[in-house]
């Protein structure tokens, strides 16, 4: 039996109905049989990033040991961010801020999708932090899956191919990356 791919999923927001989340529910129905989404909802419990607690021989706050046990225990990371005033929303740069300084992220297959054709500011500029902390953005797992304020489930999503296909070609380019499951 072989390991199946393994994908971190976390999403920007931490609205409780929203469209973001329900995007990377609908990649866990869309993941091919040998691929895993896991859903990170340990977002809104990661304290504000202080690299006093971060730097060598520190002992880490919990909830981010375990954002870095379950980066590390994985293939690629697949985030769906909403924007916020043309910016990555501040819980989600703060997790990434708590990334900057292990090596989880290093070459790890990044893809990230965005739920509004009309919101680019986030999307570019969430790629430029992940390349800066030596992230692989695969360009074929980053795309747009057109929402643009429509609020369907997971399961609706899922069964639509105007929102299922391009989520459905970002799993694929992910999985094509040639990293081999952990």
């Amino acid at each position: 039996m072989t390991t199946p791919f393994r994908i971190l999923a976390i999403s920007g927001s931490l609205r409780a109905q929203s469209s973001n989340t329900e995007i990377l529910r609908a990649a866990g129905r869309l993941a091919a049989p040998r691929a895993r989404v896991v859903l990170y909802d340990g977002l809104g419990t990661l304290p504000h990033f202080n690299p006093d607690l971060d730097g060598e021989g520190a002992v880490l706050p919990p909830p981010v040991r375990r954002l870095r046990d379950a980066l590390a225990a994985s293939d690629a990371l697949l985030i769906c961010s909403p924007e916020y005033a043309h910016g990555v929303p501040g819980t989600l740069k703060n997790a990434l801020d708590w990334l900057v300084s292990g090596p989880e992220m290093v070459g790890m297959p990044v893809g990230l999708l965005n739920a509004s054709s009309r919101a680019t500011f986030a999307a570019a500029s969430l790629a430029e932090t992940l390349r800066t902390m030596s992230a692989d953005v695969v360009p074929g797992a980053c795309v747009t899956v057109p929402l643009d304020g429509r609020r369907p489930s997971a399961e609706a999503i899922a069964a639509t191919p105007a929102f299922a296909d391009p989520i459905a070609a970002a799993l694929q380019a992910l999985a094509a990356t040639g990293r081999a499951p952990r």
